[in-house]
């Protein structure tokens, strides 16, 4: 996975065995928390087989609707298939900007921002064709009218409280309920903010 990081003028490049540093002064644990939280970033995403995939409608209206992964990059980067008469592919080519949510109840929830590009690649979608996209293009992959849908993140933002982070979690809020204190969130951890850049 390769991520680019801004700390105030120093911009760092990530990749999956080497760093390479732009800029002088920088902090190396930042860069290896911001590896990791990358890494995480990928491994939750990999987990959920839809997402909300979120357009500009029109001025003023945002619409959201559930789509199937059908590949998740190294980078993060996510593709959807749609139809070329899709609604969606009409409001992509007016406004670029999209979001894109995955949640699992109350453990993980994963928020993307980035932009989206309309593709008619034939053997990308063949790479990335999964079975039960039969279900809205019965004559399979052939289908003319399909089109693939790659969404760049930009910046990701993810909520993480599986297993003995959740524990952890629910002890700090039943102490804050307590003191009238906020719950400690572990940055990093349970909750962070991921710059995604492909490089």
């Amino acid at each position: 996975m390769k991520l680019a990081m801004n700390l105030g003028t120093h911009i760092i490049t990530l990749c999956p065995l080497t760093f390479r540093v732009l800029a002088p002064m920088v902090d190396l644990k930042e860069i290896v928390m911001a590896e990791n939280q990358a890494n995480k970033l990928k491994g939750l995403l990999e987990k959920f087989d839809s997402a909300m995939l979120v357009t500009h409608a029109g001025e003023d209206l945002i619409r959201a609707r559930p789509m199937l992964i059908a590949k998740v990059e190294d980078n993060c980067d996510l593709w959807f298939l749609t139809g070329k008469g899709s609604p969606k592919v009409h409001e992509i080519e007016s406004n670029q900007q999209v979001g894109v949510v995955c949640q699992d109840g109350k453990k993980v929830c994963i928020s993307i921002s980035g932009r989206a590009d309309l593709v008619n690649n034939r053997r990308k979608l063949n790479e990335i064709w999964k079975e039960q996209f039969k279900v809205w293009f019965p004559a399979g992959k052939d289908d003319p009218e399909i089109r693939l849908i790659f969404v760049r993140g930009e910046e990701a933002e993810f909520w993480d409280t599986q297993g003995a982070k959740g524990a952890r979690y629910m002890f700090s809020a039943v102490q804050s309920y307590a003191t009238g204190e906020k719950p400690e969130i572990k940055e990093g951890e349970q909750h962070a903010k991921v710059k995604l850049e492909a490089i």
